[in-house]
């Protein structure tokens, strides 16, 4: 299948799953490698009450308000120097 075709097919909603190697398939940026961080125990009580109250795990949470963190502090950075505010 030539690659106008399969965009033709992705864009009408057709299955294209059998023209991919889903085996070899990777998601950029997205390799993941295991660190251990200790947290106090008012941290951990407080983290699995907001992980019950939305239901999901500590660690989804921990990787979403890390996430959301540093993408706002990339935001930041790429939006430029800022005058000090008048104190």
């Amino acid at each position: 299948m030539k690659a106008k075709e399969f965009d033709q097919a992705f864009e009408s909603g057709k299955d294209i799953t059998e023209f991919l190697d889903l085996d070899s398939a990777t998601r950029p940026k997205q390799a993941q490698r295991r660190v251990n961080v200790d947290f106090p125990i008012w941290m951990i009580e407080r983290l699995d009450r907001e992980a019950r109250r939305i239901g999901v795990t500590r660690q989804s949470i921990i990787k979403v308000w890390l996430a959301e963190r540093l993408e706002r502090q990339s935001a930041a950075e790429s939006s430029g120097p800022h005058e000090p505010s008048p104190g």
